[in-house]
């Protein structure tokens, strides 16, 4: 195991990572993929994580339609993600994108609320034709934040899943690939200008 590297967490005392499933199931093999991928990079950096399931917060989000109107849950909730020192985010893939409560969570997110916040992508789906999504849903969602997302990005198919973990060996390594990746990124400080109009 490599050795947590203080280092990198700045000011906090330790660094927070906030997991976000958008999967609307339980048990949820995204779940288990964005628990995986923050475990990973837990285990190389002082961290304290937290799984936000959208199985939870679901029910109180969907009627929504200002922040104002949000259920406490849900208005904490977006407080630890805009928070957080690292996202680890992923979707389900349902008709070719992200869930709908997925992206309406985020709707209610502070738009320069995750400006240069890491963010490591991932998405599960029935086959790996789905893999593609995390370029062309999920990234260009956290290019519009100016979040600052992560080079490697993890898919997962449901073959790749056994008794609710991940078992296949070429998707351990990724994930492993993905924490390793993403160590550079942790901890910098934020360049000291402010975020583009548009």
């Amino acid at each position: 195991m490599t050795e947590p590297v203080p280092a990198l967490l700045g000011s906090h005392a330790r660094m927070r990572i906030v997991a976000v499933s958008g999967s609307l199931h339980r048990p949820s093999s995204t779940t288990a993929l964005v628990a995986a991928l923050a475990s990973a990079v837990a285990a190389r950096v002082d961290a304290e994580v937290r799984v936000l399931e959208l199985a939870d917060l679901g029910p109180l989000l969907g009627g929504a339609l200002r922040r104002e109107a949000l259920a406490p849950e849900v208005e904490e909730a977006l407080v630890a993600i805009e928070a957080a020192d690292l996202l680890v985010v992923g979707s389900p893939v349902y008709r070719a994108s992200f869930t709908g409560l997925f992206k309406h969570l985020f709707d209610f997110v502070g738009q320069h609320a995750l400006v240069d916040t890491p963010v490591l992508l991932a998405a599960t789906g029935g086959s790996h034709r789905h893999a593609l999504t995390i370029e062309h849903q999920l990234r260009p969602l956290f290019a519009f934040f100016q979040a600052l997302t992560l080079p490697v990005g993890v898919y997962a198919a449901s073959e790749d899943f056994e008794d609710g973990r991940v078992r296949c060996p070429e998707v351990l390594d990724r994930i492993q690939a993905a924490a390793d990746r993403a160590l550079p990124y942790l901890g910098r400080v934020p360049a000291s200008v402010r975020p583009a109009a548009w």
